[in-house]
């Protein structure tokens, strides 16, 4: 496979240069219509970014219609070069960024809150999984819920502060064009989120063990990361 040359990426704004340069390679004719990309592994070493810039990237490209994400096989150029054209313009906060200080935030958030939680306010998360199994196959509704489960646990830790920054951060996954989009599209191939995995949240808050309830959360996040990264594994 021929080895292009890639220019190092520096400044901020890093998955927009990423996706603003694949897309000059394809004009160029580096990569051809129907071919596939390096994975994602490679471009990061290539690039020297970090995974989640190159996520964000091929969203971007896929969004554009520039290349195609197919589960389980790769991304592949699905455009002439002699037809290309692209606006990555988005003044939003990509959805890998917001999920990683989710991971950092909402760990400890569930931490402070097993040390904090009451009977009432179990029950009061329970009630809001059992909304969630309600509206599994509604996208919207079961969004709502599972929002309001994270925030329910912020609550609990009893800091304004903390609670309204988990807040801003799930207001962050729909202030970017390109993240909402991408969500509406793995919502549309099944990916909702996890009862089992917030009824284990609970379950630790349950127990009062902060250890617990943090690797719980940093799990389930993590897990959310690698559901919304499936499409990228090749």
């Amino acid at each position: 496979m021929i080895d292009y040359t890639f220019e190092k990426v520096t400044t901020e704004r890093l998955y927009v240069q990423v996706a603003q340069q694949l897309t000059n390679q394809i004009q160029q004719g580096l990569y051809k219509f129907g071919e596939r990309l390096p994975s994602e592994r490679e471009l990061a070493e290539r690039l020297n970014v970090g995974r989640p810039t190159i996520r964000e990237a091929m969203i971007a490209l896929d969004i554009a219609q520039i290349v195609e994400i197919r589960t389980g096989s790769g991304i592949y150029v699905s455009v002439d070069n002699t037809h290309l054209s692209a606006d990555f313009t988005d003044t939003g906060v990509g959805l890998f960024d917001v999920l990683e200080m989710r991971y950092i935030i909402e760990a400890e958030s569930s931490a402070i809150a097993a040390t904090k939680i009451t009977d009432a306010q179990i029950l009061e998360l329970e009630s809001i999984i059992n909304e969630m199994e309600m509206y599994e196959h509604d996208a919207e509704r079961s969004e709502l819920a599972d929002k309001q489960f994270h925030l329910k646990i912020a609550e609990i830790c009893q800091n304004n502060a903390l609670y309204k920054l988990i807040n801003w951060l799930w207001d962050l996954r729909i202030s970017s064009q390109l993240s909402s989009a991408y969500l509406r599209r793995i919502r549309t191939e099944g990916v909702v989120p996890s009862i089992e995995e917030h009824k284990a949240l609970v379950k630790a808050l349950k127990a009062r063990d902060p250890l617990l309830a943090r690797e719980t959360m940093k799990q389930h996040i993590e897990n959310a990361t690698d559901n919304a990264s499936l499409n990228f594994e090749h």
